[in-house]
């Protein structure tokens, strides 16, 4: 009791003595001088917190002034910016499908239904990647003629449906409901488990992250952050872009799966949510979701599952005799979300995919409503207004003409594949297989040689494969079409052929789009890296110079380019 009287007299000394000070520091300023540095100091306080903590690091903000006071060196500048245009006109002259005519005005008349389906037919056949060929990575996941009949009648049936007006098209938004029940029962949601479709996995996501957003809000977080592993999907930093949420990349194991340990020593009072993966994208291990779970519950943190790309495989893998170690969905305790796409393994067509909650409470952050619009109150699910009614329709009648049977049968096809072919991959010199892939994706590396070789080579053989970084490897998404018989036997037929030929020359030059792609990941300035792709994406409108079309019928010259 004495020594905390002893240590209340000090600090009752102290506070006394620093009032002096500041007293006598006063003493010959005016009041007006007093408030206007008391209000000074509150606003450079103010200054310094905000140029402190951002959503980008010190170091990150401090690298891009840096790169951008180099470029606006007159004689750096101009020489970076040659050899931006340069690398443009080489990626230009490597992508065959920019090489063409194009339509550039109406035609004076419309064209007779024979002649449209003629260049129709024409524009479906451009390229010199054919996904029929069965040497395609992902991409297409069925092709299933009979599939493609069904579809077509289905199309004709709801052309002109549109779920943004559920009294005129009450069969449509049954059916979106439907689907939305039957994804839940599938991932083991309860009576409260709930959900919307959406256009694809990248709108799934982002409407996950604006609702923990949101949510985040609610909560009184003012800066709300999300830990992603630094494996999950390239939307996750969209959604961070478009909603302002601060993204914070967890590094990966050995294994390819996110460093628990690393995730739980980010979290902070800004944690709005945590994000895993069944599987990842790029090298098909599925992050440890009950390890994760148990953070999310310890913490309060709503948690995230993203099963875009695998979902429709990973809940049939038991039925199918391939059971996995760990629990992914529902049935974990933690798990609030999911998203699954069902136009990947669920074999509708391209624009769909369903976004899945545990509880309805979570699901409601997730809608926009604008309730004093002169139009009428405007409520939305998702982040379109008008939907194609015909892709809901699509998606329902998929799932319901395959059924439960139907997917077994298909995952056990497309898993005994990919896992015969990573065992025979296994038995290859100079290559390796990155993480733990236990779906349909594996990746590949080497430490013998520049493995962008290996994909330069299998492109000429007509494989069309996804280029990966950091590191350095390329990986294949096995589908439906690649369980045809012999089609497995020739992919491995032709990665052994490509590693001996490379062998021969190690060391030798790296060509091509890979060649380029391989350079990006050693420019220090990312800057750089996102213009050149923005100059890409540009390049995909570009319709040339050449005269507009007439009522030739889009006959042209070719393009200047």
């Amino acid at each position: 009791m004495e020594t905390l009287t002893l240590y209340h007299q000090i600090f009752l000394q102290y506070i006394n003595q620093t009032r002096n000070v500041v007293n006598e520091k006063c003493s010959g300023m005016e009041p007006w001088q007093v408030i206007a540095s008391t209000a000074a100091a509150t606003l450079l306080i103010v200054k310094i917190h905000m140029f402190l903590f951002q959503s980008e690091s010190l170091t990150e903000r401090f690298k891009k002034w840096f790169f951008r006071f180099i470029r606006k060196l007159p004689i750096i500048g101009r020489i970076i910016q040659q050899q931006i245009n340069k690398t443009l006109d080489e990626m230009f002259v490597k992508l065959p499908f920019l090489q063409d005519n194009y339509l550039k005005s109406l035609p004076a008349t419309g064209l007779s239904q024979p002649e449209l389906m003629k260049k129709l037919k024409e524009y479906s056949t451009l390229g010199n990647v054919r996904w029929e060929d069965r040497k395609v990575s992902g991409t297409v996941y069925s092709g299933d003629d009979k599939l493609v009949n069904l579809l077509v009648k289905v199309y004709e049936e709801f052309a002109w449906a549109n779920p943004l007006h559920p009294d005129v098209f009450p069969g449509v938004r049954k059916m979106e409901a439907e689907v939305v029940r039957m994804a839940c029962t599938l991932f083991h949601g309860g009576p409260e488990s709930c959900g919307t479709m959406t256009s694809g996995g990248t709108e799934s996501i982002l409407l996950a992250c604006k609702a923990y957003r949101d949510l985040a809000y609610e909560k009184g977080i003012k800066y709300p952050e999300m830990l992603v592993p630094s494996s999950a999907h390239a939307a996750f930093d969209k959604a961070a872009h478009y909603f302002r949420i601060k993204i914070r990349h967890v590094p990966l194991t050995e294994l390819m799966q996110v460093d628990v340990k690393a995730m739980k020593k980010a979290i902070n009072k800004n944690t709005a949510m945590l994000v895993c993966s069944a599987p990842q994208f790029p090298h098909g291990s599925i992050d440890s979701i009950e390890e994760v779970a148990k953070l999310a519950v310890k913490y309060d943190i709503p948690f995230h599952v993203d099963a875009c790309l695998g979902g429709f495989l990973i809940v049939f893998m038991e039925k199918a005799g391939f059971p996995l170690k760990q629990c992914f969905d529902f049935r974990v305790k933690g798990v609030t979300s999911i998203s699954a796409d069902t136009h990947k393994y669920g074999y509708a067509p391209k624009g769909s995919s369903v976004l899945l909650y545990s509880n309805v409470k979570y699901r409601q952050h997730q809608f926009f409503v604008a309730p004093d619009w002169q139009g009428g109150v405007y409520p939305s699910p998702t982040i379109a207004g008008s939907r194609p009614g015909c892709l809901i329709a699509a998606c329902w009648a998929t799932m319901v003409s395959i059924g439960e049977q139907g997917y077994v049968e298909a995952t056990k096809k497309i898993i005994s594949t990919t896992r015969f072919i990573i065992s025979e991959l296994q038995k290859i010199e100079h290559i390796s297989i990155l993480g733990k892939p236990d779906v349909s994706v594996f990746a590949l590396k080497s430490d013998s040689f520049d493995v962008y070789r290996l994909s330069t080579l299998l492109i000429a053989k007509g494989w069309n494969l996804n280029v990966l970084q950091f590191p350095h490897s390329i990986h294949f998404c096995i589908t439906l079409l690649q369980t045809e018989p012999g089609v497995a036997a020739e992919l491995l037929k032709d990665i052994r052929e490509s590693v001996s030929e490379i062998m021969k020359n190690p060391k030798g030059k790296t060509t091509g789009m890979s060649a380029i792609y391989g350079l990006a990941q050693t420019i220090p300035d990312r800057n750089l890296v996102s213009e050149i792709a923005g100059g890409y994406l540009d390049s995909l409108y570009s319709t040339g110079s050449e005269s507009p079309l007439t009522d030739t019928h889009m006959n042209g010259s070719p393009s200047p380019h």
